[in-house]
């Protein structure tokens, strides 16, 4: 890397983790330009230099709360038989690091943000490689992907490869699951009140697993 992209990321890698400390501390409501230069001794322009804007900026510092999820999602797959098993096990993995943290998870996959912000997670993890280091490829090419559906198209694609699903049912499939994934995520949010992780994750992969086995071309057991 060069020196000038170096000194880049050091620069937006101190505005990204004083925004993280204050998401950690208080919540993404209480993010602000002033805070977050306060906290950095940098004023709003300097930051301006780095980010499009506020937007920006949390979703970038909302990226590193999903690192559990990456951490972890290695050893939900580790003992994956086919393309079905892993993508469910992809699927448990996230819901379950989603609904611990719902507000981040929401903000960066659902959050209405411009076009422009098309690149934000490639951008993060060529600031913070390591994050993603030890994954192989077809789930390092599906973390690269901001768009939840294209993520959840990637899993499903290989599945039609498979034989498992029709590729021409994969549009309604990944459709489908991502009503029941944001359905209860939403719930989560709107209910804000402590709830049982477990409880909603057993409960969205029935509902998916109902779901798929509607679709399912090839013999497998679904256990419901």
């Amino acid at each position: 890397m060069d020196v000038k992209k170096s000194k880049k990321h050091a620069m937006m890698m101190c505005f990204i983790d004083a925004t993280a400390k204050i998401i950690e501390e208080e919540g993404i409501d209480y993010v602000t330009i002033r805070r977050v230069g306060s906290l950095t001794g940098y004023n709003s322009a300097t930051l301006y230099n780095y980010f499009e804007n506020l937007d920006h900026l949390i979703f970038s510092a909302c990226m590193k709360f999903t690192k559990p999820y990456t951490d972890n999602l290695p050893r939900y797959i580790e003992n994956s038989t086919n393309s079905i098993d892993r993508t469910l096990r992809i699927w448990e993995c996230f819901c379950y690091y989603s609904f611990s943290n719902p507000k981040i998870f929401y903000s960066i996959f659902f959050a209405k943000l411009s076009n422009s912000l098309n690149d934000y997670i490639s951008e993060y993890y060529e600031i913070y490689p390591q994050e993603i280091s030890n994954s192989d490829h077809s789930i390092y090419t599906m973390l690269l992907k901001n768009n939840i559906y294209d993520r959840a198209y990637i899993l499903l694609d290989d599945c039609a490869k498979e034989g498992y699903i029709k590729r021409d049912d994969i549009l309604e499939i990944n459709e489908i699951f991502m009503l029941i994934y944001k359905g209860i995520l939403s719930n989560i949010i709107d209910t804000n009140i402590t709830v049982d992780i477990d409880k909603f994750v057993l409960k969205t992969m029935k509902f998916m697993k109902i779901n798929l086995n509607h679709y399912l071309i090839k013999n497998h057991q679904l256990f419901v």
